[in-house]
Order: structure tokens, then C-alpha cells, then sequence
């Protein structure tokens, strides 16, 4: 009864929405089953030899049995799996649903695929190396399922095919995430019709109620996305905030990479955090004093603040600042007195020896590098170096 109802108040919300409305076949409340036959199929190719490996079940707790049960007949209605007797099996790993709830671009669609890798099939000779074992019995899967080792790479292969046409336009993905922007609402009625058109032809199906329309700013990857340009999503920098200090090398790498996704934020995001970097190398000794405690506070002070980056317009000119000392290179990328983007970075060993010309030539090749993607092709104008 509750599934009867939220399916209703899902098709009523769709209904007032301009342009999804027209595409009711899209947002199915459940997969109708088995993916259709497409041009391509999932596969596992194994190395020359390679015997089959099969293991036992993870022992369960009682509640996790029974979902598991659950999910189990779920996937063994719609046709997804099948019972097996495959030479290879892997231990299930459980993992309970839960449901929660570009330039210039002025308007923002995202569209969440419903479980994007079980719409593509496995190809048949394959199927019994996806066997995995419970305490139910060994079953395989018919499509795709999480934790093949390409299955992210494969998802991605089948979403670019698909948007060939339209990816950096006004489509990005990322796995089943669908982004689509637009410059007006006049344009983004004719994007999203595009882009649904495309899902409705390869029979591909979004979940209605992960996906939202015609924002002015939308959360994508880790970002917030809007007129102004792009900020830091606070959701994501919480994670940051509310890290320990360090107490084992590794880490310190798994912060800096956490903080590093926003590098392009922190201006001399190198040179900040170049006294823990200092801690990760060999033969170093860890031992926690007051300049990695004050590295460590900056960079988190300093993604609270992070400012909003605009978005670049590859029509237009570019300016570009370089600084370059002992301590590293620092790079600014800018458009028309605002920031697009930051870049750092520390000095290798042979570097550190350059005379001062050669480092400011080394950090206009570093930004030129950085940015290619933008300045090729393009006028840049290069401050403090202005002759080269």
C-alpha cells in the first residue's frame, strides 16, 4: 500500500514538470526486467590460465539475513539472477538500500539512472564468472552487477556512447549521474527533451525521485554549481572539518586527498601543505609538531572559505599569474578580474637549484600545462612574465 502511494505522488509530481512530464516511460517506479539487447554486452576477460576461485559465504547477523532474502527474490523476480552451479563464487558482500531522498550555464537538470548497472546485460559466456555464494546458495548474475572490477569503466563506455553528441555541450556524466545545462530556460527545454529522448531510444531508466529539474544551482561531484560559478559543496567539506589530527602517515595521504579534490580552490595549496607532505616521505620520522598542527588547520580554515570560481568562456582572453620561489610554484588562472582556478606545486629535488628566471619560466610552463585544455588556442596574457 505505502509502495502504491508513493508511486502516485511520484507520477502527480512528475506531472507538474515541464518537459519530464512528457516522458512518464523514463521514471519507472521498478526495472520491467531483464535489460533489452544492446550493441554491446559487459564482459570478463581473464588472463591466459587463470583457474576459477571460489569461496565461502561471510557469516551474517539475523536482520542482515533477511534482507538479504529479501533483496535476493527481488533480483531472482526481475530475472537478474539465476540459481548456479558455476565453478566460481565469491562471498556475497551485503549492502542495505538506502533511499535519499558549465559555462555560462544559468539552469541545471540531474538525472540518477535507477540502478544503472543492472540495465546492462552480461554477456552469456561470462555469466557463471559472476557466480557468488550465501547462505542461501550460489547464484550468477545476467547483468551487470557492483564490484566487477570494470563494471565502472564499462557503465561509463555505454553513457558516453549513448551522449555522444551532446557531452561538454550541455550533458556531463559520471557513471549514472546525469548532469545538463543550459545558458536559458528556452534551452534547457530543448536539452532536456534531447537528453530524455535519448534514454527513452536506448530504453535506459531514471529514478524519479533522485533526480531533480530546472534548478539555479545544483550539487554535482562535490561542487555547487550555479550562475556565479562554482563553489565547494559544505556538505562535502564537513568531511574535511571534522578530521582528526593524524596520527599514522597514511593518514595524512588520505587527507590531502580529500582536501586536495578542492586544491583549485586554496591558492598555494602546495606550499600549505608542504610540511605534512614533508612526513609522508621515506625514512621520515613521524612526529607531530606545532607547523604540521598549523597546515592541518589552514587548509581546513581555508576550505570553509573557499571563494566561488568562475566559470571560464573559452571565447574570451585569459590572464594568468605566476610566482615562483624556493618554496614552490604558484599559479593563478583569471577572466575578467575573476578567478577561475588555482594551481600549486612543490619543487622536485633538481628544481630546487634553478636560478630565479628559470623558476618563473618553470611555473609558466606549469600553468600552461595546468590549463591547456583552456589556453590552447586562446590569448593569455602572463603576469609578472609579460614578454614570454
Amino acid at each position: 500500500m505505502v509502495n502504491v502511494a508513493e508511486a502516485q505522488t511520484e507520477a502527480q509530481a512528475l506531472a507538474k514538470i515541464p518537459v519530464a512530464c512528457d516522458y512518464p516511460d523514463v521514471f519507472l517506479e521498478e526495472l520491467p526486467g531483464l535489460p533489452s539487447d544492446r550493441d554491446v554486452e559487459f564482459r570478463i576477460d581473464l588472463v591466459l590460465g587463470t583457474a576459477p576461485v571460489s569461496k565461502r559465504p561471510y557469516r551474517m547477523a539475523p536482520d542482515e539475513l533477511k534482507e538479504l532474502k529479501t533483496q535476493l527474490q527481488e533480483q531472482l523476480d526481475k530475472g537478474f539472477i539465476r540459481a548456479s552451479s558455476s565453478p566460481w563464487g565469491c562471498p556475497a558482500l551485503f549492502v542495505e538500500k538506502k533511499d535519499q531522498g558549465a559555462w555560462g550555464a544559468t539552469v541545471f537538470s540531474k538525472i540518477d539512472l535507477r540502478s544503472g548497472y543492472h540495465q546492462i546485460k552480461v554477456r552469456e559466456e561470462d555469466i557463471p564468472k559472476t557466480a557468488f555464494s550465501m547462505r542461501y546458495g550460489l547464484y550468477e548474475y545476467l547483468v551487470m552487477s557492483f564490484g566487477l572490477t570494470n563494471a565502472p569503466a564499462f557503465f561509463m563506455y555505454l553513457m558516453n556512447s549513448v551522449f555522444m553528441n551532446e557531452l561538454d555541450k550541455f550533458v556531463v556524466v559520471f557513471i549514472d549521474d546525469i548532469l545538463v545545462y543550459s545558458k536559458n530556460e528556452k534551452e534547457h527545454e530543448e536539452h532536456l527533451r534531447i537528453v530524455l529522448s535519448r534514454l527513452r531510444e536506448y530504453k535506459l531508466y531514471a529514478k524519479f525521485s533522485k533526480c531533480a529539474f530546472w534548478l539555479k544551482e545544483v550539487a554535482f561531484l562535490g561542487h555547487i554549481l550555479s550562475a556565479k560559478g562554482v563553489a565547494v559543496d559544505p556538505s562535502k567539506v564537513e568531511d574535511v572539518l571534522n578530521w582528526k589530527q593524524p596520527q599514522i602517515v597514511t593518514e595524512i595521504w588520505s587527507f590531502l586527498g580529500l582536501a586536495g579534490y578542492y586544491r583549485r580552490f586554496i591558492k598555494n595549496f602546495s606550499r600549505i601543505s608542504k610540511p605534512m607532505t614533508a612526513l609522508t616521505q621515506k625514512n621520515a620520522k613521524f612526529a607531530w609538531s606545532t607547523k604540521y598542527e598549523e597546515a592541518f588547520r589552514t587548509l581546513k580554515k581555508l576550505l570553509t572559505s573557499a571563494p566561488v570560481l568562475a566559470q571560464p568562456d573559452i571565447t574570451k582572453p585569459f590572464d594568468v599569474y605566476c610566482d615562483a620561489s624556493g618554496s614552490g610554484l604558484g599559479c593563478v588562472l583569471m577572466q575578467k578580474g575573476r578567478v577561475i582556478a588555482y594551481a600549486s606545486s612543490q619543487l622536485r629535488k633538481h628544481e630546487v637549484n634553478y636560478p630565479t628566471h628559470d623558476l618563473e619560466l618553470l611555473a609558466v610552463v606549469y600553468a600552461l600545462k595546468k590549463w591547456r585544455h583552456y589556453l590552447l588556442g586562446n590569448t593569455a596574457t602572463y603576469t609578472p612574465i609579460t614578454k614570454v
